[in-house]
């Protein structure tokens, strides 16, 4: 895969970033601006927690820097590589080598077992799992019993569990999250996100994630908050409850 590098020095410390991002549906009276000119970076090795109001921007913001969105103008960048400057071909490579996804709706395929599901990306690249950190992240999300039942056999929480591990299993550059425990209950969303914060303390991943929710969001390092398609604030080592003043502020 060719390699896009961004005009100014690239910076070990950041996992992924938006560059005057601009995203706009549709066109004359109709269109929608969802983002406006937003420019924020999501540090290496930092759990970062995307929120707003319904309609702030924060599930477009989180699509288009993962490559699954276009961006009408401005620029995206995993690590120090361009995504707007990359093919489809070229795009797809790197979603399936340098980002993990972990969606709401878990996204599991039914006939392969746990263990088929967390490897499949890295089947899928036609690479070899590192048996020592496949191991680690194996033990880090508690499904060491669970490897050969199918997402049928597992509950809500464990099935969660296993699209986590799947995100971490290729040693993805950053790992995006929308939402990751909206299916859940309070608990078995507790798991998770407890899972994600250690996958980031204890094995270095770089974790973004969208959620509407205080609590998973005060699991975080940073959180960012947008509103009408900008950032109007950030917050370091939130609590539950700054969080909810804060969203209950933007909404006034």
């Amino acid at each position: 895969m060719s390699i896009a590098i961004d005009d100014r020095p690239a910076t070990a410390s950041t996992a992924a970033r938006a560059a005057g991002a601009v995203k706009v549906y549709g066109s004359g009276d109709t269109a929608v601006r969802a983002l406006d000119d937003v420019s924020v970076d999501f540090p290496s090795g930092r759990f970062t927690a995307i929120m707003g109001p319904s309609g702030s921007g924060k599930s477009t913001l989180m699509h288009c820097v993962a490559g699954l969105d276009t961006l009408t103008s401005g620029s995206v960048f995993i690590g120090d590589v361009e995504l707007g400057r990359l093919s489809d071909k070229e795009l797809t490579v790197l979603r399936r080598t340098k980002v993990g996804f972990v969606f709401q709706a878990f996204n599991l395929i039914p006939t392969l077992s746990a263990l088929e599901n967390i490897t499949l990306p890295i089947d899928l690249a036609g690479a070899k799992a590192d048996a020592a950190w496949l191991d680690g992240v194996i033990d880090t999300v508690g499904l060491r019993d669970r490897l050969s039942h199918r997402p049928s056999e597992l509950s809500g929480g464990q099935q969660q569990r296993v699209a986590v591990a799947r995100a971490l299993a290729s040693r993805p550059q950053v790992i995006f999250a929308d939402e990751p425990t909206g299916n859940l209950d309070s608990k078995a969303g507790s798991e998770i996100l407890a899972f994600m914060q250690r996958a980031v303390r204890d094995m270095g991943q770089s974790i973004v994630m969208v959620t509407h929710d205080p609590v998973a969001a005060s699991y975080a390092d940073r959180v960012v908050f947008l509103a009408d398609g900008r950032i109007v604030d950030t917050m370091d080592d939130p609590t539950a409850e700054r969080v909810l003043d804060r969203i209950k502020a933007l909404g006034e």
